[in-house]
């Protein structure tokens, strides 16, 4: 064998251990061009609903750690002021009045295209673990006892059928010793909601990890939604507080243990350096204004108390450092971001999307997000309250649909001045948005009612099914929930 042929032949067999090498790597989350990725979410977690946010009595070590040691997102939004719609736009990166889910217990469309679906045919093995509600039921009242709010396997629009490869789901949110639906058969587990589906996404979690295979968990727990039932030795840790704030603060507790259990997790199977971990909670706070951080308005209104909530990120072997965020970011954002970070390429992607990619914020190497927040509550008809982030400016039209039914207004409840539909806020000098300055900037508040007004547009082109193509949009039009006169009971 000559010296250039035993050359060439010694490349080879380099270049083969050297690709090998990577893909193993890969196979493990040991490169960043395929990180495992787990969405964490909790059920009505206001943005002040945390130690690291100021909260006078709440502890949530974790959370607190996670906002030191990797990315705090404190202009964090949900796409919508209630739970059903904001799961919509993470699945989608589409703001779910796209696809009809107005409001709690709507479901998501079966012809639109989920994260989970787009990394399952990337190799990835999808799970979800806890509350759905993307399936158009609000499941059983009675959540201890069978069947309980487990999704069925015949359910079309089960986690199952929307990409996922195992699920232990439940229709909507559920407390101690619930009933869950394991891959669509019902099943009774014992202990605290929040521990009980971390259980569950650590096992599919260590199974992936065992497997070498790279992971999409989603872990949505059912606290601190109503009707707050926490474990007695969570409860002790506020023996001074009432009965209720023990219970409320008792199953933030749990939920942030329970993040802390991932976290040590991931650190333990040696995959924390890349998986992508994110945290948010599903709208703003209803447990008052400790829970909304003093923020006007709470849950089912678009003031900022219903709508800016925890955001957290972590995935070290992209974000190095930690840092805090003021740039606005949204639900919206994690779909396009994930597929970012993940390399994976939704085939038939369906348009439009309402978020984008925030992988060069991660990088540090974006300071504006380039595209206005939309905020829309169409299920109270096509008048309904909406709103529009144009940073630092928010823009409020009719607002007065926000006033509470049967109650005398205050401002903190959401309604407005007599005669100021329109109303104008600079959140970021103004977070509490008591200075209305639409009189002073007229020419803004044209500029951003015309950019509303035309999204606005757009969706109820979406609503007609235009984003699916010929065939599915008439099914989609026909499935089309009514536009409804009066707004629906909130969850």
């Amino acid at each position: 064998m000559t010296f250039r042929l035993l050359a060439a032949v010694l490349l080879a067999v380099f270049c083969q251990a050297l690709i090998a090498g990577r893909a193993g790597a890969a196979e493990a989350g040991g490169n960043t061009a395929r990180p495992n990725v787990v969405l964490v979410m909790a059920d009505d977690q206001g943005f002040g609903d945390t130690g690291y946010n100021g909260h006078p009595n709440l502890k949530t070590p974790n959370l607190d750690a996670l906002a030191r040691e990797g990315l705090r997102l404190n202009r964090f939004y949900t796409a919508h002021f209630n739970c059903s719609p904001t799961r919509a736009s993470i699945m989608t990166g589409r703001h779910p009045d796209r696809m009809g889910t107005f409001n709690p217990g709507a479901p998501i469309r079966a012809q639109e295209l989920t994260v989970a679906k787009v990394l399952q045919s990337a190799g990835y093995a999808t799970g979800h673990f806890g509350k759905w509600h993307l399936n158009g039921k609000n499941g059983d009242k009675n959540t201890k006892d069978l069947p309980g709010r487990a999704i069925l396997a015949t359910d079309p629009l089960s986690p199952g059928k929307m990409g996922f490869d195992q699920w232990v789901s439940a229709d909507n949110f559920f407390d101690l010793d619930p009933v869950l639906g394991r891959n669509g058969v019902p099943e009774k587990f014992h202990g605290d909601s929040s521990d009980v589906t971390t259980d569950e996404a650590l096992k599919f979690i260590r199974a992936q990890a065992a497997a070498g295979k790279p992971f999409f968990a989603v872990v949505w727990f059912g606290s601190p939604h109503v009707p707050h039932e926490a474990l007695a030795a969570d409860k002790a840790l506020y023996a001074s507080l009432s009965e209720s704030e023990q219970n409320y603060y008792g199953e933030l507790t749990a939920v942030d243990r329970s993040l802390g259990r991932v976290r040590a997790a991931l650190r333990e199977l040696k995959v924390s350096e890349n998986t992508l971990l994110w945290y948010n909670s599903d709208n703003g706070g209803a447990a008052g204004p400790k829970s909304t951080g003093n923020l006007r308005g709470s849950k089912s209104t678009l003031w900022e108390g219903g709508v800016r909530v925890p955001g957290l990120v972590e995935w070290p072997a992209r974000i190095a450092k930690p840092f805090v965020s003021e740039m606005p970011c949204s639900t919206l954002d994690m779909y396009p971001t994930i597929l970012a970070a993940t390399g994976a390429v939704a085939e038939k992607q369906i348009q439009p999307l309402d978020g984008v990619n925030l992988l060069p914020m991660f990088d540090g190497k974006m300071e504006s997000r380039g595209k206005s927040i939309p905020f829309w509550n169409r299920a109270g008809g096509r008048d309904g309250h909406a709103a529009l982030i144009d940073w630092p400016y928010k823009l409020h039209t009719n607002a007065a649909a926000a006033k509470p039914k049967g109650k005398k207004a205050a401002p903190d409840a959401g309604e407005a001045a007599p005669g100021s539909s329109i109303q104008l806020y600079d959140v970021s000098k103004d977070p509490r948005e008591t200075t209305d300055l639409a009189k002073e900037q007229p020419d803004r508040v044209a500029k951003m009612t015309a950019e509303l007004e035309a999204w606005k547009k757009s969706v109820e082109k979406s609503l007609d099914g235009a984003d699916y193509g010929t065939a599915a949009a008439t099914e989609a039009k026909s499935d089309a929930p009514p536009t409804r006169k009066k707004k629906p009971k909130q969850e």
